[in-house]
Order: C-alpha cells, then sequence, then structure tokens
C-alpha cells in the first residue's frame, strides 16, 4: 500500500502518451452552466489531493488553460470553486494460458491439471498450466466545479489511466495535459 501512495505522491500521471484515459462526468441538472464566468481555485481542498507539489501545479496549470479558453477569468469573487483529488488502485490480471494434449497430438482444452489426464480425442493425454501476472497501478484524477454560493457540487470530471514513471518532465506535462483537456472536453454538460 506504501509503494502505491509513494507512486501517487511521485506523480499521478507519470504515463507515456500512448496510453488511453478513461473519462466520465456527472453533473447537478437543475444548473444553468451559463452563469459560471469566473472561477477560484478551492485551497483546502487541493492541498488534501495525494500529488507531489510539482504534479499539483502541472495540474492546476492546465486547468487553468481549459477554464480559459472557454472563457472563464480567475477571481476574488468566483461563481465557481475548482477542487482536485486523486485516488489509485493496484489492478492485478492473472491470465491462465492452459493447454492440453489427446492421446493422437491432437489439441485439449479438457485436462485434469498439470500431468497425465483424459484427453478429448483419445483414452489420454496431459495438460498444463502457464499462469502470468501482471500489476498496474491505475490513478485516477477528479476535478470539481463546486458553486461557490450554493457550496454544492455542480459538475464533476473523472479521468482515469494506468500510470508508469516517466523521467521526461516535457513528456510527463504533456500527459498531465492531455488528460485534463480530456476530462474538461465535457464541460458544460451537453455542449455542442
Amino acid at each position: 500500500m506504501k509503494l502505491v501512495k509513494l507512486l501517487v505522491v511521485c506523480g499521478l500521471f507519470l504515463a507515456t502518451s500512448c496510453v488511453s484515459v478513461k473519462v466520465a462526468s456527472d453533473y447537478d441538472s437543475s444548473t444553468n452552466f451559463n452563469e459560471y464566468k469566473t472561477y477560484a481555485f478551492y485551497k483546502k481542498g487541493i492541498d488534501k489531493a495525494d500529488l507531489s507539489d510539482l504534479d499539483k501545479r502541472r495540474v492546476l496549470k492546465a486547468i487553468e488553460q481549459e477554464l480559459a479558453a472557454k472563457g472563464f477569468t480567475k477571481s476574488e469573487n468566483p461563481d465557481i470553486l475548482v477542487n482536485i483529488f486523486t485516488k489509485s488502485a493496484n489492478k492485478v490480471r492473472v491470465n491462465n494460458n492452459n493447454f492440453g494434449w489427446g492421446a493422437w497430438g491432437l489439441w485439449s482444452p479438457w485436462y485434469w491439471g498439470a500431468g497425465w489426464g483424459w484427453g478429448a480425442w483419445g483414452p489420454w493425454g496431459f495438460g498444463a498450466d502457464d499462469y502470468q501476472v501482471t500489476h498496474t497501478i491505475q490513478g485516477t484524477l477528479f476535478i470539481d466545479l463546486i458553486d461557490a454560493n450554493k457550496r454544492e457540487l455542480a459538475w464533476q470530471g473523472v479521468g482515469t489511466s494506468n500510470l508508469r514513471a516517466v523521467e521526461d518532465t516535457a513528456k510527463k506535462e504533456a500527459r498531465i495535459k492531455t488528460i485534463v483537456s480530456e476530462i474538461m472536453a465535457n464541460y458544460p454538460p451537453n455542449a455542442e
């Protein structure tokens, strides 16, 4: 568990650019998103995000760029508060590549364990198991847009991707920008 947290702290989205991002969003359907024009970051929430300070700044910079492109301006008296948080999970995948041979040399998916057993096309056969175990760390970035007056969540975007350490800072920044861009593409909801 400590390893997972360490990898998240060292950089949530250190994945290479070839890894895909799964995105989703949810929102309050009674909200008029056209009323939101200004924003500020919700420092208390962002401080709790399980990211290094460098990666937090990268994520916030990418969010600023996306909001600016959507016509938002930063304000001391904002319409929305922007919060981020992260989660990570260690995914384990086990592949059983089993095989078997019948008495006449025909492939047989039916056998009894490793060693000799009954073949599908003959009285005797053998089979074996070949297990491959892979471990992947999957990171999730949540971007919350909170109505500043109501203090209620108005919109949430989520991006999930497999993580892998990247030494190149430029690649890391580009990857974070891509992830944030894909998440923010769903804002405002029902945008055409």
